[in-house]
């Protein structure tokens, strides 16, 4: 959202800071190829093994969860950053799935990574893409038999993901999306082309 890009260009400064503090604790920290983060690094097709993992142990459409994660991939998702951002805005979300700690709670109960914190998923993709399938398999349930909105089930749990599951109900009884919603609808269309691509193996 614009909102966001907004937000991470005015941090950009702070966060530099933050981590040149970061890495000046000890003169033993190794700089991996997570500090480097280049564009192939980011491009989440690199995770599509676990998202056909976890969205069919989810029950939900992997090349949803695959578009969810390139329209969150809008921000660099390494740990440190990922970690120093938290810092100037504590309610920041996690991960490659780009999650918010209360989701993520309300998320792995009763699951299989129930025992897992939401600390870890900057340090955990699979992590955070389990979660994420889960989510999505969590609105879908929620989401009623008879509708009055124009949207599609896909475009209803993609904008559950985005606004939360109240927001999804609205949308689906005929309430129109705001603008930052239908710029997030907008990108996964735009995305849809090559996270069907990447999960399928081409």
């Amino acid at each position: 959202m614009k909102w966001k890009w907004v937000a991470w260009g005015a941090a950009a400064l702070v966060l530099v800071v933050l981590l040149a503090t970061h890495h000046g604790d000890s003169d033993h920290h190794d700089v991996d190829a997570r500090h480097s983060d280049p564009i192939s690094q980011r491009d989440p097709a690199r995770y599509a093994a676990s998202v056909r993992t976890y969205a069919r142990a989810a029950g939900v459409d992997p090349r949803l969860v695959m578009a969810i994660l390139y329209n969150e991939s809008y921000k660099p998702h390494d740990p440190d950053t990922e970690r120093a951002w938290q810092r100037v805005k504590p309610d920041a979300a996690f991960g490659v799935a780009n999650m918010h700690h209360a989701t993520f709670d309300e998320t792995k109960r009763g699951r299989d990574f129930a025992d897992r914190r939401w600390r870890e998923l900057p340090d955990d993709p699979k992590l955070a893409i389990e979660a994420e399938a889960w989510y999505l398999h969590d609105l879908a349930a929620e989401l009623p038999a008879g509708r009055a909105g124009g949207y599609s089930t896909t475009e209803l749990l993609a904008l559950g993901y985005n606004t939360g599951g109240g927001n999804m109900l609205a949308f689906s009884q005929g309430a129109s999306a705001d603008d930052d919603a239908r710029a997030y609808l907008h990108r996964l269309h735009g995305n849809w082309k090559r996270a069907s691509a990447a999960v399928a193996g081409s």
